[in-house]
C-alpha cells in the first residue's frame, strides 16, 4: 500500500444495476447514455456497468454473432457515449467484447473520459467456464486515475482471487472497481466475495452487477459500493437501479488504523513442517 494523502478530494461514483441485451449493442449504448446522464445529473464523476453490458452477457449470441457483439474503441456506435460523457463531464466505465485489430477477442472494460476519448482500461485475466472458448485472457493488471483517486480494475471473477485486489492495492489503489454478471442462485458468494476485497485491503470496493434476462442466463443484481471496512454504504436491492456514494479518504484511514494488515502482514513460504497428530 501507498502512503494516502488526506487531502484528496472525495470523489462521488455511481454504479448502474440495469438490463442488457444480447447482441444489441446500439440499444445497450443507448441504456448506458441514460444511466451516464442520470448519475451525473447526481452528482457522479465516475459511473460504473455491469460486465459486457454493451455486448449483452449470452454466450450462445458472443459466440455466433460475434461481428453483432464486439466493438472497437472507434466504433461509431460509441459515439453517443462518448458525447454523453464530454456534456456530462463524468468518466465511464463499461463492460463489453472488444476485438482487436489482430482479430482477439477480450472480455474488457472500456473507459470513456470527459473527454469522450474511449479506450480499452483493462482485460480480464481470470476467465470463467464458457468465457474460455471466446475471449483470450488479460496478461495483466490495470488501473485509472481520476481527480486524484487511483482505481484499480477487474471483472467479475477476477475478484474472486484475493490476490488480484491485493496487487491493485499493492500498486496503490484505493479504490477496485470490478462490474460483474452474477447468475441466480450465487448471491451468497458474489455479496461475499467484493466485502471481503475491501476489507482484506482497506479500501473501498465498487460493484455494479447485471440483472434481467439475457438470452438464456438470468441475473442477480447485487450492485453495492463497500467501504474500506466491507460495509455495503449503499446497495441496489432488486430490479434496475443506481448506486450513488462518495468516497472519501478519511475513511481508508480509519480502516487502516483499525486493521493494519499491511503492517502486520508477515511473509508466507510455503508449509515447512507437517506434523503427524496420529503418530504423536
Amino acid at each position: 500500500m501507498t502512503e494516502l494523502d488526506a487531502t484528496l478530494p472525495p470523489l462521488r461514483v455511481a454504479a448502474v444495476q440495469a438490463a442488457s441485451l444480447a447482441g444489441k449493442v446500439e440499444l445497450n449504448v443507448a441504456t448506458t447514455v441514460r444511466w451516464t446522464v442520470g448519475a451525473a445529473r447526481q452528482g457522479a464523476r465516475l459511473v460504473l456497468l455491469p460486465e459486457l453490458f454493451l455486448s449483452g452477457y449470452d454466450p450462445k449470441t458472443l459466440r455466433e454473432q460475434a461481428d453483432r457483439c464486439d466493438v472497437t474503441v472507434d466504433d461509431p456506435r460509441l459515439a453517443p457515449l462518448a458525447e454523453a460523457a464530454v456534456t456530462e463531464q463524468v468518466a465511464v466505465v463499461v463492460g463489453a467484447s472488444v476485438r482487436a485489430d489482430s482479430g482477439s477477442r477480450s472480455l474488457a472494460l472500456l473507459s470513456i473520459s470527459p473527454l469522450g476519448e474511449v479506450a480499452v482500461a483493462y482485460v480480464k485475466q481470470h476467465l470463467w467456464d464458457e468465457e474460455r472458448s471466446i475471449f483470450t485472457a488479460g496478461a495483466h493488471g490495470a488501473s485509472l486515475m481520476l481527480d486524484g483517486w487511483h482505481l484499480g480494475l477487474g471483472l467479475c471473477y477476477d475478484g474472486c482471487f484475493p490476490e488480484h485486489a491485493r496487487a491493485a492495492s499493492d500498486a496503490g489503489a484505493l479504490v477496485y472497481v470490478c462490474p460483474s454478471a452474477y447468475v441466480v442462485g450465487s448471491e451468497h458468494r458474489r455479496d461475499l466475495y467484493y466485502a471481503a476485497r475491501a476489507l482484506d485491503n482497506a479500501i473501498f470496493v465498487v460493484y455494479a452487477g447485471l440483472t434481467g434476462t439475457c438470452g438464456e442466463l438470468e441475473f442477480s443484481g447485487g450492485t453495492a459500493i463497500y467501504d474500506p471496512q466491507g460495509r455495503p454504504v449503499v446497495r441496489v436491492s432488486a430490479g434496475e437501479g443506481l448506486a450513488v456514494a462518495d468516497i472519501e479518504p478519511d475513511q481508508i484511514t480509519e480502516a487502516r488504523r483499525i486493521n493494519p494488515y499491511d503492517r502486520d502482514r508477515v511473509p508466507l513460504d510455503g508449509i515447512r513442517t507437517t506434523t503427524d497428530l496420529t503418530s504423536m
